[in-house]
Order: C-alpha cells, then sequence, then structure tokens
C-alpha cells in the first residue's frame, strides 16, 4: 500500500499516522516478509518476558503488571491493550549479546588439532515493544560494544540488521525513574517505529517513522494520516506516564557524592541485607560484564572456548592470583552502584543507569538504589562537617 495522503490531499509526509488496533497483524507481517525474526513481549511463567513471536495475539493481551520493592505480579486490564504493562525481567541485550555463546573450538586432528571458528547464528531481528529506557539501554550497549577500537563482531552484526519498534509508554510503574535519568518515558530517536497505544473511543495506534526502513514499512501500512486529536492524544498518553513515576534519583553531583563517600557506613547496611545473588546484574539492560570459560570433553578430542554473562557480585569476578579483590558484600554493592552512576561516566561518558527500576523490582530483599543513593546524599553535609571538624564520623 502507498503512503496515504494528507489531509489535504497532498503525499507529503504529515507528522504521524494512525494505524487501526486490527492493522498491528499487517505491521508483522510487513517485518516478516523483509526476514526479520519477530522478538517482543509475550507472557511466560507469570512474567512479561522477551521471546519470538508469530502474531500480535502472542503479545500481553489486556493484562498490566504491578511492580514494587522485591515484588511482581499481573493482573488483567479493564481493556485489551497490547502495551499496557512498564518491563519485565528481560532485556534485549539477550539477544544482541546471548547469556552463553560459543567462541571457538579446538578438534584433535591426528598428532595435532584444528580450530574451528563457532558458527554464529544468522539472525535478523525486529525488536517489538522497546521502550525509551530500554532505547537509551540499546545506545549505552552500542558504546561498549562497538565504540572502541575493539567492536565485538556478533553484536555489530546483529545491531545493524535489527529493525526497532519502539512503543511510548502509557503509564509507569511504582519502581521507574527514568525521567530523573532523562532517558524516558518519551522516545526521542534510535527506532525505525515508534507507536503509542491510544485507548480511548478507537483502539489504535499513533504511529511514526524514524528511519528510511521504517518509512518502507509504513508505506505498507493501512494508515491514515493523523489528526491534530489523536497526536493531542498521543502526548497526553506519554505525559501521564511521567507524572506516574514511582521513584525518584537526584542525579546533580552524585558521581562526586558516591567517590566521596567510598567508607560511609550506609554500605554496610546495605551489605547486611544484600544476598549477592547478583539478579540486579542480570535484569539489568546496560550491565554487560561477561566471563570466558575454556572445556574440555570426556573423551579429549574436543575444547571449546565459552563466553558467558558474569556478574560483579560473585567471589570469582574479582579472583586474582589467590584471592577476591572483593571478598566482601559490602565492597561488591559498592563497586557495583558506584560503577553504575559514577565511573561509568569516566569509562563511556554517560551514566550506566536509564532508570528501568528492575534491580528494585527483582532483588529478593527489595534493595532501592533511589534510596540508597538519598540516604547518602541526606548524611554527605553533615558527615563532611564532622570530618573538617576532626570528629569522628
Amino acid at each position: 500500500m502507498s503512503r496515504p495522503p494528507t489531509s489535504d490531499g497532498s503525499t507529503g509526509s504529515p507528522s504521524g499516522y494512525v494505524l487501526p488496533a486490527e492493522g498491528l497483524g499487517e505491521l508483522f507481517d510487513a517485518l516478516v516478509r523483509r526476514g526479520y525474526t519477530l522478538v517482543g513481549p509475550t507472557v511466560r511463567d507469570g512474567a512479561v518476558v522477551y521471546d519470538r513471536l508469530s502474531s500480535p495475539q502472542d503479545l500481553p493481551v489486556g493484562l498490566t503488571d504491578e511492580q514494587e520493592a522485591g515484588r511482581y505480579r499481573l493482573r488483567a486490564r479493564p481493556d485489551r491493550a497490547y502495551f499496557g504493562y512498564t518491563v519485565g525481567p528481560h532485556s534485549w541485550k539477550r539477544f544482541l549479546q546471548p547469556p552463553e555463546r560459543v567462541l571457538w573450538r579446538a578438534v584433535r586432528d591426528g598428532d595435532g588439532f584444528r580450530v574451528e571458528a563457532a558458527p554464529e547464528e544468522a539472525v535478523r531481528y525486529a525488536f517489538v515493544g522497546v521502550r525509551a529506557c530500554e532505547l537509551a539501554a540499546l545506545a549505552v550497549q552500542d558504546r561498549v560494544f562497538m565504540g572502541g577500537s575493539h567492536t565485538d563482531p556478533l553484536y555489530r552484526a546483529r545491531r545493524a540488521d535489527a529493525f526497532v519498534v519502539a512503543v511510548q509508554c502509557g503509564q509507569a510503574g511504582a519502581t521507574c525513574f527514568c525521567s530523573s535519568m532523562g532517558t524516558g518515558p518519551r522516545c526521542t530517536g534510535g527506532y525505525d517505529l515508534v507507536l503509542t497505544e491510544l485507548l480511548g473511543g478507537e483502539h489504535r495506534f499513533y504511529l511514526e517513522a524514524g528511519s528510511p526502513r521504517g518509512d518502507e514499512v509504513l508505506a505498507e501500512l493501512p494508515c491514515r494520516p493523523a489528526s491534530p486529536e489523536d497526536r493531542q492524544a498521543a502526548d497526553q498518553a506519554v505525559s501521564r506516564a511521567e507524572a506516574q513515576m514511582g521513584r525518584r534519583l537526584e542525579t546533580q553531583g552524585v558521581r562526586e557524592l558516591l567517590l566521596r563517600n567510598l567508607e560511609h557506613p550506609r554500605w554496610d547496611q546495605v551489605a547486611g541485607r544484600c544476598l549477592s545473588c547478583g539478579n540486579c546484574t542480570l535484569v539489568c539492560p546496560t550491565c554487560f560484564c561477561f566471563a570466558v570459560e575454556d572445556t574440555t570433553d570426556l573423551s579429549g578430542q574436543v575444547a571449546e572456548r565459552r563466553a558467558r554473562w558474569d556478574s560483579c557480585f560473585t567471589g570469582q569476578f574479582s579472583y586474582l592470583h589467590g584471592g577476591s579483590v572483593r571478598a566482601t558484600t559490602r565492597a561488591r554493592y559498592r563497586q557495583w552502584l558506584t560503577h553504575k552512576l559514577a565511573t561509568w561516566w569516566d569509562q563511556f561518558g554517560s551514566s550506566g543507569c536509564v532508570g528501568c527500576g528492575r534491580c528494585i523490582t527483582w532483588c529478593p530483599v527489595g534493595i532501592d538504589l533511589t534510596e540508597e543513593v538519598a540516604a547518602i546524599r541526606g548524611s554527605d553535609g553533615l558527615r563532611s562537617g564532622r570530618e573538617a571538624s576532626g570528629e569522628n564520623p
């Protein structure tokens, strides 16, 4: 289908289009025709996770999520919204930087051996349902894996081919604080298409393209030019989400705050609760650490080198020549938080946190990094005054 005309009969590009809810399947079909494997939100084991999709009915239709520190539940909505949730435990990095992969293998060949490159699955992904905070997280991962002189070839190949269908947030969760981090809830770039789901009256999507690829797909969809009312409704939906933020993080001077409080007693208090389970790093959309392991089969014929996700909360992560550099939970939590909010700026020129709130929701004991930073900030001036006067803090 050619691009629909604007309201004045011209074929110029208006600011947006409207796609009927029943036209979502045609968007899926257009992407499949281009050879994309669709991945996006679906429901499994009582949570919204990211997995392969075959139709819009695989989406979490009519469901929303309730999140708090250490708590996540799905419940029914009073409507048939396709994207009426916030975020679940998965992030898009699992498709670009798989949790485990073979780097190469060595196979015994007579008196020697031959090294074989691991076959990489050639997949062109279309990511459906990417939120603003997740677009920011993808940009962070891009800097990590493609921004320097050494790039990850698998990440680069999958990222270059990925088609991104973003979705504007129509609601915020109790653990969301993307507005504090300047990463949402409004999608401002980094997508091929962006949808805003509108539920008042006709169930429809306000649709905009963000790239030439997005324009090509949009031209095949049963769209009509958006009216001023449609555009206003889309803007109001995102504004409501921004007003619903469940958490807030004061970012002004947070790098300096944390680095001058490395011996703050709050680190001991949080260590008394932290299980060092690594959940926060696994659900985080920007954490990128991985370990490399060598294994040999029982016959001694094949050896493999594998990369797998790792976490700075494990004792082995900082193991050097007979001991762990960060042997205590206190040291590990401090390393994670100060890297995320402080020294990440030194490495990559941005924060390592996008305010998605996953680390709060999926922490078994409900540790809240916004609360920890606020506690340190609240006593920072008092401690500084005591130290200046020579008193014991």
